[in-house]
């Protein structure tokens, strides 16, 4: 009997963006003679143990609702196999896992946390970043001068007063000439990189909608960002249940890689950049389905 695969998606709404690799996808598992479909997280009426997999895609709506999200995660990995596994999800989905990954060695860009009732201590002599640690399409993040003080702390206290806690990290420089560099992994092995210009800009608004992924190009991965990359990965706890990561790598002020955000939820795949990756994707989830 084929498999049935489920690519988790989530419902379409004006402040999302479109997944255009999850068309590509489905027709590529249903041409190699799997049952895929394209469904919604939340929908309640899904049978989750109808499927020998279920392979999260694009809920890029998690972070509005991530307590939801997270608890449906642990009852779909008890129903069937969850790609990324529930426990991977949620220590992913909050990005205070960067000090997870300082603490094991991995270079990554300095980060502060500020939960609400906590004194913010802005930076004051240097370009600053201010961001939720669960967010996406860099929902809620914007990058300040020195004097922008009085705007970042209004951006704190909204953030504060829905529950969010915040990140300031430096700026980093790096990004606005040598951008940021996107390192996809699949089935264990890397799949394809792609560099993409800076998404944050002077004067931005926090709640102004940016263009995630501007620029966007394939990239040939140095081995120093491979090195990084992988050390990040290692530092996973239980890595070996992975089936997809993208590592987002930037260079420091000393101008080796660090990481600037370990994908390991829902990462957009940029097939439509990377055409020849569908198929080693197809095959990697149809292994994780036990079918190759």
């Amino acid at each position: 009997m084929p498999p049935r695969i489920a690519l988790v998606t989530c419902r379409p709404r004006p402040d999302v963006s479109e997944d255009r690799d999850l068309p590509v996808l489905v027709r590529a598992l249903r041409e190699a003679g799997a049952g895929a479909d394209a469904v919604f997280w939340d929908d309640d009426g899904v049978d989750w143990g109808a499927y020998d997999l279920a392979v999260i895609r694009s809920t890029w709506d998690y972070s509005w609702r991530a307590a939801e999200f997270l608890d449906w995660a642990g009852r779909c990995g008890a129903a069937t196999r969850l790609a990324n596994p529930a426990a991977v999800v949620r220590w992913n989905a909050d990005k205070r896992y960067l000090g997870d990954l300082a603490a094991a060695g991995v270079p990554v860009v300095p980060t502060r946390y500020v939960t609400p009732g906590d004194t913010p201590g802005l930076p004051g002599g240097h370009e600053f970043v201010v961001k939720p640690t669960s967010g996406a399409g860099a929902r809620f993040a914007a990058r300040y001068a020195p004097h922008e003080h009085g705007t970042a702390l209004r951006q704190l206290a909204r953030m504060h007063a829905d529950g969010l806690t915040a990140m300031v990290q430096p700026y980093v420089r790096a990004i606005d000439t040598g951008g940021e560099r996107a390192l996809q992994f699949y089935g264990g092995r890397l799949l394809h990189a792609s560099r993409k210009g800076a998404v944050l800009t002077s004067g931005t608004p926090y709640d102004q909608r940016k263009v995630a992924h501007p620029g966007l190009e394939p990239w040939t991965p140095t081995p120093a960002e491979l090195s990084v990359a992988e050390r990040a990965l290692a530092a996973v706890p239980d890595a070996a249940g992975l089936l997809y990561a993208r590592v987002d790598l930037v260079d420091g002020d000393d101008g080796l890689p660090q990481v600037m955000e370990l994908e390991l939820v829902e990462p957009n795949l940029f097939l439509s950049v990377h055409p020849g990756s569908v198929a080693p994707v197809t095959e990697a989830i149809l292994a994780a389905a036990g079918t190759a």
